[in-house]
This record gives structure tokens, sequence and C-alpha cells, in this order.
């Protein structure tokens, strides 16, 4: 039955709002989390990246399924930017998930069924004022603030020049990689998105649990951008035996 969490269909959602806040720490730092078919997608050769995506999600269903039978949720989702060469030669660049969170036990359980994506369910909590955003957790230490001024700065100490660079590592990215090591294979899973364009956000503060762990000790926040009203789809997952070349 482990078939089954190699995503066997096409999901379709809606993304009422899409928040990521990318970390930047040393290459070395990151190398032994990653399986022996992915390699870090590096800035500079120097830096990799975790992506803390924050996403409301609304409607979830197999593609093609009507709306009403479909799950809202929030999601939070700790990915590492990362490449995968498959056997026909092709580049793709994508993710790497470390773990996912979501406030729906019913999410968490259907989609450790599906998907290697590693949920558990938590307190997570959305609110808007007409100035801020806030994402809370007491379960999973998360309090995070985040200003709607549409002037934005890059976070300070930031690894990246400018936002035009930044925007390369504001994720979701369109393929997500997992690894089956007992079987040696690689499932890709496609996205497809529409709307999709990234507006940079300054965030006032931000208490990430996951973050803090000592593996990620120095962690820099290097961008924060958010997407709204984005209609989006999965693939259904293609999966190949790894070929190391």
């Amino acid at each position: 039955m482990s078939f089954l969490k190699n995503h066997p269909f096409a999901v379709e959602a809606h993304f009422k709002s899409t928040i990521v806040l990318t970390y930047a720490l040393p290459k070395t730092q990151l190398e032994g989390l990653l399986p022996k078919c992915l390699t870090l997608d590096a800035h500079n050769d120097e830096w990799a990246f975790i992506a803390v995506a924050l996403v409301q999600t609304e409607n979830l269903r197999p593609k093609g399924f009507p709306k009403f039978m479909g799950n809202d949720f929030f999601l939070a989702g700790y990915r590492i930017f990362v490449r995968y060469t498959t056997n026909a030669g092709k580049s793709l660049r994508g993710l790497y998930i470390l773990k996912s969170e979501t406030d729906k036990k019913k999410m968490a359980f259907f989609g450790n069924i599906f998907t290697h994506y590693n949920y558990t369910a938590t307190d997570i909590k959305l609110s808007e004022t007409d100035e801020n955003i806030n994402i809370y957790s007491n379960k999973s230490d998360l309090a995070i603030e985040l200003s709607k001024n549409e002037n934005a700065h890059l976070p300070k100490g930031s690894v990246f020049e400018d936002w035009n660079t930044a925007r390369r590592f504001a994720g979701p990215l369109p393929f997500t990689f997992t690894y089956n090591e007992l079987n040696n294979e690689v499932t890709i899973i496609e996205g497809v998105r529409q709307n999709w364009i990234p507006k940079p956000i300054e965030v006032i503060k931000a208490e990430i649990g996951f973050i803090k762990q000592d593996k990620f000790k120095g962690a820099i926040l290097a961008n924060a951008f958010v997407n709204e009203n984005i209609p989006y789809y999965w693939k259904k997952g293609k999966t190949e035996i790894w070929k190391s070349i």
C-alpha cells in the first residue's frame, strides 16, 4: 500500500493566500538533511534556503470533483529549495519537504495516507487587521506578525542584493520531490498555478519553533512574499528509479 503515498491522483485547490518566509543558511548546514538524489538550490554557491509556507487553502479535492466535496484548512509547511536531475537528464528545480502542519486532523490523516509530506495537526490560527496579519500557534511555537505596508524592504541582514534576486526563492516552486530509500525511488509532483504574482511583505516579528532547532542555528530571514487568489493543482505523481550520474 506504500504506493498510495506517491500522490496517486491529481488534486486541485484554491489558495486564498500564501505567505512564504525564506531563511538562508550556509550550504554545509543543510546538505545532511537531503536524500542522496537531491542537491541544494543555492545562491552564489554559498547559501541554501528553507521556505516556511503559510497557506490558506480552500476546496482541496481530487481534480475534477465539485467544490462542495473539497476541504478548507490552514497549512504551515517547511521545505528546502533543491534540484533534481531526472533519468532523462532534465534538471528540475523544486522543494524537499521536511514537515507539514495543519489546523485540521482530517487533513493530517489523509495527507499522510496519500503523500510523504509528514503532516501533524496543530492549533495554528490567522487573524487580520487593516494594517497587519498575525499567525499564531501555541503548540507549534509560532508567532508571526506581518505588515500590509506596500513599501516593504528586504529583511535586515538578507543575503539577497535586491527583491528581483530574492524572488527566485519566493516558493512554492513547480516541483516537489520525495525519496523512498528502500526502493530507491524518486516521486516527482508537479504543481500548476495561475495568478502567481509574489508581492514583498514586511515582517515585523517571526518566532518559528521549527526554525529554532539547533540544526538551523544562525538561520537568516532572507525574504518574505505574499500571493493571493491563486487557482492551483498538483498533477499525479511520477515515480522513477533514481540512477546516480
